[in-house]
């Protein structure tokens, strides 16, 4: 039965709405998660479990990422199951010398930011991956990269916030936010009103959909990303894998309309290899299609030949939640009072999920943050912020 208040109202129970509740619950705060799927079913389902550092911007963007990565080495001992978390430390591959004078500034970059990160020639990169061909003639290597199980991780932060307090419910739309004068004050499900002094979207790339409900335009856009999936075999990676190419899509979508794909890679504690992705507008269209898992496999074969000889036994597709300068949306919205914003991560959901869920309690239940927050907020898409 849905209530007919709640302390806090959080849409969307995927790794970020998880890990607000979680964090609410701590603080004593009794949060309601309306899902209208299942748990993890849109992008925290549908991604890899890389807490990759290294391609984050360098500045604030880093900055908060180091933050979250702190916060996973004992998460899984404060949420009572295991998470599969790992680190491995990861390696930027580099395939050009373009690439290599572009990584240079970008490593420099990180440094200031705080990111134990070097740039490293082939044959060392090789004698830390062996898997690696002559292709890659560098990279960029930090020990702080890591990796964890999405679904272990959402579903461990579902599981202790709702032993401290927090309700989830499964398969409930909301389809209306109530607005009284000019504050969000509830929302609605079907013909229910659930009273609530705090409404939160996390609902990922159904963000702009939920802010409409409230009369706000929210720049958020679902990314499609394809990714492969490979038959479990013994350990062959040893690290957490991107191509610089990758940090480039990520930051300049028009590389990838002109073939600039990159790619990532991650073997999982069961053996199998994941492999991405792409980095399409296609609208909310979660299909696979041969033509991405071509280019996919084309790119990676020859960076790592012994692939191969791997089979593929699935592949798909998730919608990563995409934000015009590559930041995710946090915080209270000046215009509605009550209604805050934690989405627009795109494939950093998983990386940022742990510092995110903690500074939205933060700021739910004493009003500040450790972290500062200005440059996350939706108001810098408006016309004439700065």
């Amino acid at each position: 039965m849905v209530p007919k208040t709640a302390d806090a109202v959080i849409i969307g129970a995927g790794v970020i709405g998880a890990s607000i509740a979680y964090h609410l619950a701590r603080h004593g705060i009794r949060p309601l998660v309306f899902e209208k799927s299942d748990p993890a079913a849109g992008s925290s389902g549908a991604c890899d479990g890389l807490v990759f550092l290294q391609s984050k911007k360098p500045g604030l963007h880093l900055k908060l990422a180091l933050e979250s990565r702190r916060r996973f080495d004992g998460l899984a001992d404060q949420l009572g199951s295991s998470i599969e978390f790992r680190n491995p430390g990861g390696m930027c591959l580099i395939e050009s010398e373009a690439e290599i004078s572009a990584m240079q500034l970008f490593v420099a970059e990180q440094r200031k930011s705080g990111l134990d990160v070097e740039l490293i020639d082939g044959d060392e990169a090789r004698r830390r991956e062996p898997c690696l061909s002559a292709k890659v003639i560098a990279a960029t290597y930090s020990p702080l990269d890591s990796q964890v199980n999405p679904y272990a991780l959402t579903f461990a932060l579902l599981r202790a916030a709702k032993s401290a307090g927090a309700r989830i419910l499964s398969g409930v739309e909301v389809n209306g936010i109530e607005v009284v004068s000019g504050k969000a004050t509830g929302v609605f499900t079907g013909n229910r009103r659930i009273s609530a002094p705090v409404v939160v979207n996390a609902t990922g790339a159904l963000a702009a959909e939920i802010g409409r409900m409230a009369g706000l335009e929210i720049p958020i856009t679902p990314r499609r990303g394809q990714i492969i999936v490979t038959a479990a075999v013994p350990p062959l990676l040893r690290h957490c894998l991107i191509s610089a190419r990758y940090v480039a899509v990520k930051f300049k979508p028009e590389l990838a309309a002109s073939g600039g794909m990159g790619f990532s890679l991650e073997q999982a504690d069961s053996g199998n290899i994941l492999i991405g992705s792409t980095r399409e507008f296609v609208g909310f269209d979660r299909r696979t299609t041969f033509d991405g898992i071509r280019t996919i496999a084309s790119r990676i074969a020859p960076v790592i030949p012994a692939l191969k000889r791997v089979p593929v036994i699935r592949t798909f597709g998730g919608l990563r939640p995409y934000t015009p300068d590559g930041l995710p949306i946090l915080g209270k919205v000046a215009e509605l009072e009550g209604f805050i914003m934690a989405a627009g991560h795109e494939g950093d959901g998983i990386a940022l999920s742990a510092i995110t869920g903690e500074l939205i309690a933060d700021l739910i239940t004493t009003g500040r943050t450790q972290f500062p927050l200005e440059a996350f907020r939706l108001e810098r898409f408006r016309a004439g912020a700065a």
